[in-house]
């Protein structure tokens, strides 16, 4: 909603401010007193072009101000930008200077004039008929037509998006797996390559450890039989040499420190650890003559044990990064990716997977999808029937009898997101005048009505979902009169029922409909010409009337102004 406009030195407007109310607001005035000015300014602040021609002779620039009260996506947008409310109002600021640079404030921030424009998108739509009409974009026809066929089309869009989605992503995921088929069948050759080497092997846990101990016993034999036949001759002595050894050594030890142990029984403490230390040294003597007895020259066992190492190492080395593993053991790596590669294996040769699977998988999204487009093709086939006869009907009211509006749903070659078809508003202007795309098949006045008649029959139902947006109408009521400019106030008023409507009018018909009131004065003084805008009510408001339907304020002007404003039509469409 638009909550207030102010216009500094844009055109013939020097200061303007303008309040607009809920509701219809009429806009009149004498021809050239400047109404289009109004339409420039709210043009400017919905980022619209800027043009410097706009600014007021001798002025260094124009502004236009607004307060706005927004919602939805519009909200989004300012929010977004970074733009702060006031008591729960947004300011919108557009200056334009005389040498040509634009710039855009919105909550107190600057920002791109694009932001102002996108907001405005969803803000405001302006019909006229050198305007932008919000109903000419195809998305947005589709969108009025789909608003109209009601809650159940919209359950409907969002089970079609969601079917369309799901069938393009398993689409594009048959076209890797069709792509990846080549690098699929190396993966499948090199695990299976690596798990035969593995397998032929058979690595337990532990085993390199094992080898190279094994190995470098067997390596070793003479030098560790000497050893153990030295250490065993040292400790039990040497029978054939008469030699000693340390065994009878620790036996007189002991015997000496029991003979003084009853004097003493420190002695026999200590001759008591002898004891255990004559033990300890006869089983190494027992040990290392079993440990001589088996040792044997094996250089086939040898042999073997080099040549296993040797293709575990290799095992380990050609698995190389696949294989690696925080284990010291490298062998656990070499375990654990062959686990990975059976389990990947699988995958790959699994019977019912792969490129099957996904077919499959792909033949049910696709028919989802369908039935889904189907669903959305009929609730359109059926809001298309009655969306024509409604806006027929009210073409007739505005004057335009004979006019058919013709919902066009053309075949797409692929299902889309938002259904199989396009759609397109047409208009036949006469029975006998095949139906156009609206926006090339009127005049400008014809343009507005066939707008305002198409925003009424949509209003009820977009109301619901809070989607309408602010309507600006502008030569709505061109090359019309009586009771067809009855009729167009009278609609103009069911549509700001609503929501806000603003209205550029000529005809007191229309302006009597009309909440707020304001009317375009131009005056001339020794600074030039001026324009002022103002609100009428009560006499003021009948006089202005009175000069819409004679150009002046006589009796009968001001008499029948009275009357229109006093119609039953005017308190009808209020209830």
């Amino acid at each position: 909603m638009i909550r207030e406009l102010r216009l500094l030195d844009l055109g013939v407007i020097a200061d303007a401010t303008i309040e607009l109310g809920e509701g219809l607001t009429a806009i009149t005035g004498e021809t050239g007193a400047g109404k289009t000015m109004l339409l420039t300014g709210l043009g400017l602040l919905l980022g619209g072009r800027a043009d410097s021609s706009a600014v007021r002779a001798g002025a260094r620039q124009a502004a236009v101000e607004g307060r706005l009260v927004v919602h939805g996506e519009a909200l989004r947008i300012a929010e977004d930008a970074g733009a702060m409310l006031d008591d729960g109002e947004l300011v919108v600021v557009r200056t334009v200077a005389a040498e040509g640079r634009s710039r855009a404030h919105l909550g107190g921030r600057s920002v791109p004039v694009g932001v102002l424009a996108e907001m405005g998108s969803e803000l405001v739509a302006v019909h006229g008929q050198s305007d932008q009409i919000r109903l000419r974009a195809p998305a947005e026809q589709r969108a009025a037509l789909d608003a109209y066929a009601g809650p159940a089309q919209q359950e409907a869009l969002a089970a079609l998006a969601a079917a369309h989605l799901r069938r393009r992503e398993l689409a594009a995921e048959l076209e890797r797996w069709d792509a990846e088929t080549s690098s699929r069948a190396d993966e499948l050759d090199r695990l299976e390559r690596a798990l035969e080497r593995i397998d032929a092997l058979e690595p337990r846990l532990g085993e390199i450890d094992a080898l190279r101990e094994e190995t470098e016993r067997l390596g070793n034999v003479e030098l560790l039989l000497g050893a153990a036949a030295s250490a065993r001759a040292a400790l039990d002595g040497d029978d054939e040499g008469g030699v000693p050894g340390a065994l009878t050594a620790l036996e007189a030890a002991r015997r000496a420190l029991e003979s003084g142990a009853v004097h003493d029984s420190r002695l026999g403490a200590w001759a008591e650890r002898l004891t255990e230390a004559i033990h300890v040294v006869n089983d190494v003597v027992t040990e290392t003559g079993s440990y001589a007895a088996s040792l044997e020259a094996d250089p086939a066992r040898l042999e073997a044990l080099h040549e296993r190492r040797a293709a575990l190492t290799d095992l380990v080395r050609g698995l190389g990064a696949e294989a690696a593993a925080d284990d010291p053991d490298p062998l656990a790596g070499v375990l654990a990716f062959a686990e990975r590669a059976r389990a990947r294996v699988g995958e790959l040769t699994a019977p019912g997977g792969g490129r099957e699977a996904i077919e499959e998988r792909l033949a049910q999204a696709v028919a989802d999808e369908q039935v889904a487009a189907a669903e959305v093709t009929e609730n359109r086939r059926r809001a298309a029937e009655g969306l024509s006869a409604q806006v027929d009907a009210e073409l007739e009211g505005l004057s335009m009898r004979g006019a058919h509006l013709h919902v066009e749903l053309t075949p797409r070659a692929e299902i889309g997101p938002h259904g199989a078809e396009d759609v397109e508003l047409q208009l036949s202007p006469h029975p006998d005048v095949p139906p156009r795309p609206i926006a090339r098949g009127a005049s400008g006045g014809e343009l507005s009505r066939i707008m305002l008649a198409l925003e009424v029959a949509l209003a009820d139902r977009r109301a619901a979902d809070g989607a309408l947006p602010v309507f600006v109408f502008d030569e709505v009521d061109a090359g019309i009169g009586g009771r067809a400019a009855t009729e167009v106030g009278r609609r103009l008023a069911e549509l700001a029922r609503h929501t806000q409507v603003v209205v550029v009018t000529h005809l007191a018909q229309v302006a009597a409909f009309a909440d707020t009131h304001l009317v375009v004065s131009r005056s001339s003084d020794d600074d030039g010409v001026t324009t002022t805008v103002h609100a009428v009510t009560g006499e003021d408001r009948e006089r202005e009337l009175a000069r819409m339907l004679s150009g002046e304020d006589s009796e009968t002007a001001l008499r029948h102004a009275a009357e229109l404003l006093e119609r039953p039509e005017r308190a009808d469409v209020r209830r």
